[in-house]
């Protein structure tokens, strides 16, 4: 297997294993989807999404439509979207070149037909909330780059300003938070869990608010406020099982789904592993 299909699905293996409070885990299933959904989704996009030969938009569009084919719902979407420059980036790095210098120069030299073949994966995975806009519809023929494309989604959603940031939310809050917690416990589910707790206390999730404006948006903070404060100060977070079955729980009953979040923490977990592999690949 091409390594880096080993680190993107051992990345979305870690994201099942966290216990994601209103997410798929293999502590809880939700929203009509299963853990061996997801697992099978990243199996199948793993291959497409590495492959050397496709540009970024093929990519996205192969692994997206191999989904559709395994598993008939969107389980990956968001993944893939997030994934896919950052995969693209390592073949770039070269001696001296750090993952997030490349990934820069991947999201800054994105084309039209980029566009057109996410315009086409987004429009075939059919996400939630996913309506007509008066501006580069997914339904029609993309006529500007990618990057140009997700600025104009940007405000709305979180995977979107991804493009326009070079990921800072991953780089300089995630992957920190992530690194600093693993460092504390060696575990990198648990990791993962910081990860998600922190982003949703900071950030309103964009698939939450695509289905329900911003009717949850302080309820869910706070919770996840409270989860990272018990996970910052604990020194065993199997401990904290119980809080994180109470808020799965509760947030489950409403059919709050922080998927954009989910999306997130399997980013900020590969992108730690491409990080290493860069490292290694040059020592």
């Amino acid at each position: 297997m091409n390594p880096l299909e080993q680190l993107y699905q051992q990345a979305c293996e870690v994201e099942l294993q966290a216990f994601k409070p209103g997410n798929v885990s293999i502590y809880s299933a939700a929203h009509d989807m299963t853990v061996d959904d997801f697992r099978l989704s990243a199996k199948i996009s793993a291959t497409p999404l590495c492959n050397p030969d496709y540009s970024l938009g093929e990519k996205i569009f192969y692994a997206v439509k191999a989904t559709r084919e395994a598993v008939g719902c969107n389980t990956n979407l968001g993944i893939i979207l997030l994934c896919a420059p950052l995969i693209q980036a390592v073949s770039d790095c070269t001696a001296g070149v750090t993952l997030r210098h490349a990934l820069h120069q991947v999201l800054l030299n994105t084309t039209l037909a980029d566009a057109d073949w996410a315009f086409k994966a987004i429009a075939l995975a059919a996400p939630a909330g996913l309506g007509d806009v008066a501006e580069q519809d997914v339904k029609a023929p993309a006529s500007v780059t990618l990057r140009q494309a997700m600025n104009l989604a940007s405000a709305k959603d979180r995977i979107a300003l991804q493009y326009l940031t070079d990921y800072k939310d991953i780089f300089d809050f995630a992957v920190l938070r992530y690194n600093r917690t693993l460092l504390k416990w060696g575990n990198h589910h648990w990791a993962a869990v910081a990860v998600y707790a922190d982003l949703l206390s900071h950030y309103a999730d964009s698939h939450i608010e695509r289905k329900y404006g911003d009717q949850y948006t302080e309820m869910v903070a706070s919770r996840m406020i409270q989860l990272s404060h018990e996970l910052s100060n604990t020194e065993n977070p199997d401990l904290i099982m119980p809080l994180l079955y109470s808020i799965d729980q509760e947030l489950k009953s409403k059919r709050i789904n922080p998927g954009t979040t989910a999306d997130m923490t399997v980013t900020t977990v590969l992108t730690v592993f491409l990080q290493d592999f860069i490292s290694n690949k040059f020592l």
